[in-house]
């Protein structure tokens, strides 16, 4: 029988005016994650500095969300926001590949020299990455939230590393863009965790053309730093015709870390739609729109799937179990075995698993691993599957797990077998009795008029 595969949600981050980290805060803020709850989750921290501005604003005629880090007078020395003068959020760590005055080596051409209305009078004190990992380590938030959160770091300092030629451990981040960073990448990570999405899907990141000033002159957009994540990760950019940078480090590390999905579903749904606002004015609206998409399945469409095999002699019993149980948890939809005789009539048994495109070399590794088998055959296959989900319903016993599969003359019903079997070892009854009392209560709660539908596979 096919494992369930209920369509989770998916994020669509439609990076059309490129992406930074307070333009994906604010889109994601702007779907309705908790304002509150990342602000508890930041002041967790105990960093200082800084001070959160949470509005709206106005792109070309369109309302979107303004998410900024105002930098105070403690840590750095003076007082600024996040994103005056600049294209989106500074950058200041991430291009900064060792120690040097805020004002004069910058990684983006951020403008620090002049149109500020304020003094860079002294140098930052400087962050590495193990101090940035330190201080996440004090997060108060899931574990997911804090791992995102590393392996976005760790990516721009990677980038870093290689753009300068020095070792990761010398990568230095500016107190004050550390801040920028720090906020930025926790926040998205927060606001996603927030959101319980667990899927993304990025488009092709639009970049713009000109040069950001950088730590040993003057460099062609993208930055280098942004340009060696695109190239590690793979990720698409897009040139415009705009002036100025559009994607930064910190925008191309969430993308990088985010993005789960290759392409979109062929068809969907938008369920919510999030704006987050850019701080630079172009043409075209500067904004990051987020949108959480609910897949639907055509009902003309084939599903498109492959069938692994592989004959097996020499392999027991029990590595046969641990197999099927190793397969099903990796992501295959279906496991079954079949008798077979091979070569010196040997009994033995051939293996089949079902699964998709995106699941197939991690199963044929799990085959290679799990069992004795030094070759795997595989071919493509079609099927045509029902719309199906599973429900919690309540029966004359109790609560009960059924799966309801929807067709165009209605919906059947089908107890799962473990609820049934649960219910049998509690009440003492016979598994047909219980079953058929699932089936009927269930069909009554969740496809009302379609009682007494076979629940047989047919």
């Amino acid at each position: 029988m096919d494992a369930v595969k209920k369509e989770e949600k998916i994020l669509y981050l439609e990076c059309s005016s490129g992406i930074s980290g307070d333009m994906t805060v604010g889109a994601l803020l702007d779907l309705g994650a908790s304002r509150e709850r990342l602000e508890q989750a930041l002041s967790s921290l105990g960093i200082g500095g800084y001070a959160l501005h949470f509005g709206r604003t106005k792109k070309c005629g369109i309302d979107a969300f303004d998410f900024d880090v105002e930098l105070t007078q403690p840590e750095g020395g003076h007082s600024h926001s996040h994103g005056e003068g600049c294209g989106h959020d500074h950058g200041h760590g991430e291009e900064c590949g060792h120690s040097h005055s805020h004002g004069e080596e910058c990684g983006h051409d951020h403008g620090h020299s002049e149109g500020h209305g304020h003094s860079h009078g002294q140098d930052h004190a400087h962050r590495n990455l193990q101090d940035i990992f330190a201080i996440l380590d004090r997060l108060d938030a899931a574990q997911e939230v804090r791992g995102m959160a590393r392996d976005m770091f760790t990516l721009v300092a990677e980038a870093e590393s290689q753009a300068h030629g020095i070792p990761i451990g010398e990568v230095h981040f500016h107190e004050v863009g550390a801040i920028d960073s720090i906020i930025d990448i926790i926040g998205a990570a927060f606001c996603l965790h927030d959101l319980g999405i667990s899927r993304v899907a990025v488009s092709p990141l639009s970049e713009g053309r000109g040069y950001v000033r950088c730590q040993h002159g003057v460099m062609p957009v993208p930055a280098p730093a942004t340009a060696n994540i695109a190239a590690r990760c793979g990720l698409t950019l897009r040139l415009t015709e705009n002036e100025g940078e559009m994607v930064t480090p910190t925008g191309a590390a969430i993308a990088a870390v985010f993005r789960t999905e290759r392409e979109l579903p062929a068809q969907y749904r938008i369920e919510r739609i999030g704006l987050g606002a850019g701080k630079k004015d172009f043409p075209n609206a500067n904004l990051l729109r987020a949108m959480i998409l609910i897949p639907e399945k055509d009902p003309k469409e084939k599903e498109k799937l492959w069938v692994l095999e592989s004959n097996l002699d020499d392999c027991s019993g029990e590595a046969f179990g641990f197999a099927m149980e190793t397969l099903f948890e990796a992501g295959a939809l279906d496991v079954w075995y079949t008798p077979a005789y091979m070569k010196k009539n040997r009994p033995a048994y051939q293996i089949h698993v079902l699964c998709g495109e995106e699941k197939r070399e991690e199963l044929e590794a799990v085959l290679f691993s799990c069992t004795t088998t030094i070759g795997i055959r595989r071919y493509p296959v079609e099927r045509t599957a029902l719309d199906r989900e599973e429900k919690l319903v309540k029966t004359c016993y109790g609560a009960a797990r059924v799966k309801l599969c929807h067709l165009s003359g209605g919906s059947r019903v089908y107890p799962e077998y473990e609820s049934v079997r649960a219910i049998c070892r509690e009440t003492g009854l016979g598994f047909l009795e219980v079953y058929h009392a699932v089936l009927e209560d269930g069909t009554a709660e969740c496809a009302p008029g379609q009682a007494g539908a076979r629940a047989d596979r047919g």
